[in-house]
């Protein structure tokens, strides 16, 4: 090659030559994937996968072949995305829609089982779990990675800390994971937001995968890429933004989901109802809720897709999302572990409604066995939303409801929020 414009000509020409036979491979994963729909055969083959790339690597370079592994998972990326479109979308695949940050969340009864049909799990792979969630759960997706390592961390709150951070990132240390190694969590919101955060730090970011078997994380905290762990007792303070690159949700695990845990989560969707959407609000109303889970957990997850895509890093429009936490994560710190997240975000709502609203939430709350009374130490609350992570100096945007469906962003100051709790909780007494 005796100069750069020769070099770039044949890489030019090479190009043309690959995007010809990318056309008509293509066409032949269409007609593969039209012949498996018809004839009741499994679309995806992870086998399949790994016996194509382990053939084609024979006549690699040694030097070329991590690189080639790469462009390779590329195309069966690009593939797989192909065969849902082939397949058409139906309602329980969601897409949220981020550019180069695109991901899919499936809601199906029994997709665990099939996990490795939508993630790519043929590599080294952190299951990180905790002793509250059925084991079964963790060694189902474990089963159907080439390489997985198992991590259960002790269950609750106190976990999303610095120690069980250090853990993860020193077991995939020792266990040589590399930039093209995942991590795959498989529990609630806690055990998302702590295998999130140690996916997007590990080596500047790894891919990362949610299967969420809590109600909350169902509904609400397993998308929209907030992952964090506590620090000092405050809530994700020390977190970042990184999407998953995919999204499983299996209804099925929630029937090993105690009442108290599916009533918290509850409050998430009854959240996002009374800021979106009037008619999954009047569901709750109805009584409805519990022969309705899935529809639930879809319409929520739709709610906060069209939320995230507008304002991906919460500088604005994400904000409606908090909702109910300002107060509810003070309380959430001054109860010290007695009450679970939701069951703060449902107390940390009622302040924030209309008279009318309130009345209604109080029911909705009741109806599903949630707390309607702030009984922590207001003083330990009032300390505890100074810490709130969306403070701007002395003040706060905090999210009021006056009608079910419709919200308001209203910047108020720590003295007025504090005389607004105190308000509340006096009429609360009163009553």
């Amino acid at each position: 090659m005796e100069n750069l414009n020769d070099a770039r000509k044949e890489i030019n020409a090479i190009d043309r030559e690959m995007a010809a036979l990318w056309i008509k491979r293509m066409e032949a994963v269409k007609a593969v994937v039209e012949y498996k729909k018809a004839n009741g055969i499994p679309v995806l083959d992870t086998a399949r996968e790994a016996a194509l790339l382990e053939s084609n690597l024979g006549q690699i370079p040694e030097n070329l072949r991590d690189f080639y592994i790469e462009f390779q998972r590329g195309v069966v990326g690009v593939s797989k995305m192909y065969q849902r479109e082939v397949l058409g979308n139906p309602d329980d695949m969601i897409t949220l829609n981020l550019g180069d940050r695109t991901y899919n969340i499936l809601v199906r009864r029994g997709c665990l089982k099939s996990a490795s049909e939508f993630m790519d799990l043929d590599r080294r792979v952190l299951v990180v779990t905790d002793d509250g969630v059925p084991p079964e759960y963790a060694k189902t997706v474990a089963s159907q990675c080439k390489l997985p390592e198992i991590v259960t961390l002790p269950q609750g709150e106190r976990t999303k800390s610095f120690e069980s951070y250090r853990e993860l990132l020193l077991k995939m240390l020792e266990l040589g994971f590399t930039r093209r190694d995942c991590v795959v969590a498989v529990g609630g919101g806690v055990i998302g937001d702590l295998a999130g955060f140690a996916a997007a730090s590990y080596m500047r970011g790894i891919d990362f995968y949610n299967v969420p078997t809590t109600t909350l994380s169902q509904i609400d905290s397993s998308i929209g890429g907030k992952v964090a762990i506590d620090l000092c007792g405050y809530k994700n303070t020390v977190g970042a933004f990184w999407q998953p690159k995919f999204v499983l949700i299996d209804p099925d695990v929630l029937k090993t989901l105690d009442s108290r845990q599916l009533s918290a989560g509850l409050a998430e969707a009854v959240k996002m109802s009374l800021c979106f959407d009037r008619e999954l609000f009047e569901m709750f109303e109805t009584g409805a809720a519990e022969h309705n889970i899935d529809e639930i957990i879809r319409r929520s997850l739709k709610i906060k897709k069209q939320v995230v895509e507008k304002d991906e890093t919460e500088n604005g429009l994400r904000r409606v999302l908090n909702f109910g936490h300002t107060i509810g994560h003070g309380v959430e710190t001054a109860e010290e572990g007695r009450l679970i997240h939701g069951e703060c975000v449902a107390l940390g709502m009622l302040p924030m409604c209309s008279d009318d609203v309130r009345k209604r939430l109080m029911n909705v709350l009741s109806s599903l066995n949630l707390p309607t009374k702030i009984t922590a130490d207001r003083d330990k609350v009032k300390t505890a939303m100074t810490h709130d992570k969306k403070s701007e100096g002395k003040a706060v945007t905090v999210v009021k409801v006056d009608i079910p469906g419709e919200y308001r962003l209203e910047k108020i100051s720590y003295n007025d929020l504090n005389s607004l709790l105190d308000s509340y909780l006096t009429n609360i007494q009163e009553a």
